[in-house]
């Protein structure tokens, strides 16, 4: 069962819509008077909060300076883990039209996984972060519905709650004179994602035929009136993605059990 290959990006993909929210922030720079004289795009990164937090902690060379510009975001992927509050039925399975239109697939429900991300902004000025913080903190209450395309192939998107779990700070003004400040925000949250299995084609299992039986008295100790109700596509032979309309029927038939007002027999 194991090996069959399939890939649908789904964690690159709730990775990449993670970070979109992070994009655009700004900084802005007032005078005495209030006036915006600078207006600051943070960068984002995806890399280890680590990674930053060295570069900024290192002796700036005079003839090769290393040191990095502050304010500066950076996100990454902290880990995974199975959510079993919202597991469903593991044989379930759904079917849904082509993104093409060529046919109908199938596939198992998804299973729901939870992925962790911290976001670490670094800042010089205690009122850069602040900044940073005001834009984030009012879209987690605790959560953020992010819209994420997980299957194109079928074009399934899905609603994934992004929840706010906490916020810390640290301080690293430690050292002498020459030593760099540097403020960390880390804000830490968990995407509530779902990861599907493989996809199978299922164009021979359509559905072309319906079929209800309506009864006026569903007493069966008494004499009842029988209606058969019938649609089927209009042609039969229909696709998905083809232009149909459907042939409906009424006709009244004949129940295989007579009924009389004392006793049930069979014909």
């Amino acid at each position: 069962m194991l090996g069959t290959y399939y890939y649908h990006e789904i964690i690159r993909r709730t990775i990449v819509s993670f970070g979109t929210l992070f994009n655009n922030i700004h900084i802005k720079k007032r005078d005495d008077s209030g006036t915006v004289i600078d207006d600051i795009k943070v960068p984002l990164a995806y890399a280890p909060m680590q990674k930053f937090l060295a570069k900024i902690q290192q002796q700036a060379d005079l003839s090769k300076p290393v040191a990095i510009t502050l304010p500066r975001m950076s996100f990454e992927m902290s880990g995974i883990s199975y959510d079993p509050t919202r597991k469903t039925t593991v044989t379930k399975t759904f079917k849904a039209v082509a993104a093409d239109g060529n046919g109908v697939r199938q596939v198992y429900h998804p299973v729901p996984y939870n992925i962790n991300f911290q976001l670490a902004a670094f800042c010089k000025l205690n009122d850069d972060a602040l900044q940073i913080t005001e834009q984030i903190l009012p879209y987690f209450q605790p959560s953020f519905n992010l819209t994420v395309d997980l299957v194109s192939s079928i074009g399934e998107k899905k609603d994934i709650p992004v929840v706010l779990n906490s916020i810390n700070m640290q301080d690293d003004y430690e050292g002498d004179f020459t030593s760099r400040r540097s403020l960390i925000y880390t804000f830490d949250f968990t995407a509530k994602t779902y990861l599907f299995g493989p996809i199978a084609d299922s164009s021979d299992g359509l559905i072309r035929k319906v079929q209800v039986d309506m009864y006026t008295n569903t007493d069966q100790t008494v004499a009842k009136r029988e209606q058969r109700y019938t649609a089927v596509p209009d042609p039969i032979d229909a696709d998905p993605a083809d232009d149909f309309g459907f042939s409906e029927t009424f006709e009244f038939f004949q129940d295989s059990k007579k009924y009389s007002p004392t006793k049930q027999e069979d014909i």
